[in-house]
């Protein structure tokens, strides 16, 4: 059973989906370089996607709370005696990390069209860290409180997993489930260098989709820890998957596309399989059912399909913004602090089980809800200016000053501020 996203289950960890306000451009968008592209043509918005992105969340925290063996600590009594159905529908929670990682591949792909690297990366920054660092400012703080349920760490590791670089690092975590956005930064970075760097088009995508599918078969098969990581062949399908949904919604159905996303399929399901079919002892109760992560795997699959190719428009429901905006910050929060919130209820308070899951699952939605209106939406925004690049020095400049040829300077400011110097 592989670590991580198998035997702990992360925004996705994306943004909620904007407006696509790109066309379904006719195959001669797709020719060379400088042919004229048909007028663009607003279409609506994909709340689909964000209402899929909260169900992914769900199945990843009814996992944390019903089906992990650990769980007993926190009910004060076996999950599978207090809710033996639910606990085995929860065995399955994990698959919502694929799911999210497949919606970040198409979410991606249509946000990055038409930015710069630079946008990119501002994009990115502004998005992740400010529910993050406030999570983690959480968590902290009730570790602290309730050191029984969860110990705090050290000062020099939680200022180290600020950064998010504690997974490479291997750093102790504050939050259980943030190495999900490690393996989303790891995705960031080359889909950035290999396509976003040069311009997003389809001939990129498509190219970097096929070449990304055929390393991490080679990688799986290497055995070299190092291109593993670069490559992540247990992860890469999901969101090849979702960049090839994407450009189906963008351009329309074509074999070729089609056939990116069965290979990505194909392959995804056999890792998920893999990675969650007779787990290690101790780890969850319940036993899992190939035949079950297939179908599981099969219907995250058709259901984005679905939204890629309009099937899913009747699900405009302006809620599902809401709950795409909520899924992140809940995604953050809802491991320890629900933990937290279960000892309380349940050990303290002696309210029944079901009262308790909900109660936990309710507060963990409020929780996310007041973070994403008074952290996310007004610090994102200036973080993404405070981003902004400014021009650099003149290297001309740079070349003639006195300094660089071995003279001294006299340094004297002018009323406009400027330095000069000379021999």
């Amino acid at each position: 059973m592989t670590t991580g996203l198998r035997s702990v289950a992360s925004d996705t960890t994306e943004e909620p989906v904007a407006h696509d306000t790109a066309a379904r451009p006719i195959e001669a968008a797709r020719s060379a370089p400088g042919h004229t592209t048909p007028a663009v043509v607003p279409t609506p918005r994909l709340r689909s996607l964000d209402g899929m992105r909260l169900v992914a969340a769900l199945m990843v925290a009814l996992y944390h709370y019903t089906a992990r063996s650990q769980t007993s600590h926190y009910w004060g009594a076996s999950p599978k005696e207090l809710f033996p159905h639910l606990s085995a529908i929860g065995a399955y929670g994990p698959l919502g990390v694929d799911l999210f990682f497949l919606i970040s591949g198409f979410v991606i792909c249509m946000s990055s069209w038409g930015r710069s690297l630079g946008a990119f990366f501002r994009s990115r920054v502004a998005r992740l860290y400010p529910a993050y660092w406030v999570a983690i400012a959480l968590t902290t703080i009730a570790c602290v409180l309730a050191p029984t349920v969860s110990k705090p760490l050290r000062l020099d590791q939680i200022l180290v997993n600020g950064t998010m670089l504690q997974e490479p690092l291997s750093v102790p975590r504050v939050i259980g489930v943030d190495w999900t956005l490690w393996v989303e930064a790891r995705f960031y970075i080359l889909f950035a260098l290999l396509v976003v760097w040069r311009g997003v088009t389809y001939r990129r995508v498509v190219v970097f989709a096929g070449l990304w599918l055929v390393a991490s078969v080679v990688a799986g098969q290497a055995g070299n820890a190092l291109v593993s990581q670069i490559v992540m062949p247990e992860y890469a399908p999901f969101f090849v998957g979702g960049l090839a949904l994407y450009l189906v919604h963008r351009y329309g159905s074509d074999p070729l596309l089609w056939g990116i996303v069965a290979v990505s399929w194909a392959l995804g399901q056999w890792y998920a399989t893999r990675g969650l079919w007779n787990p290690s002892a101790g780890v969850v109760y319940i036993g899992r059912s190939p035949h079950v992560i297939l179908a599981i795997i099969t219907i995250a699959y058709a259901a984005v399909g679905a939204a890629a190719i309009g099937y899913l428009r009747w699900a405009n429901w302006r809620w599902l913004t809401i709950a795409g905006a909520l899924t992140y910050p809940f995604y953050l929060l809802h491991e320890h602090i629900g933990w937290f919130s279960i000892t309380l209820m349940s050990k303290h308070w002696d309210l029944p089980p079901a009262i308790t899951l909900l109660g936990t699952l309710f507060f963990i939605l409020g929780l996310a809800y007041v973070i994403h209106r008074s952290v996310e939406r007004p610090l994102g925004p200036r973080i993404k200016r405070a981003l902004e690049s400014r021009p650099p020095p003149s290297d001309s400049a740079e070349s003639r000053s006195p300094l660089r040829d071995g003279g001294t300077a006299r340094v004297s400011h002018s009323p406009r501020g400027r330095i000069s110097g000379d021999r």
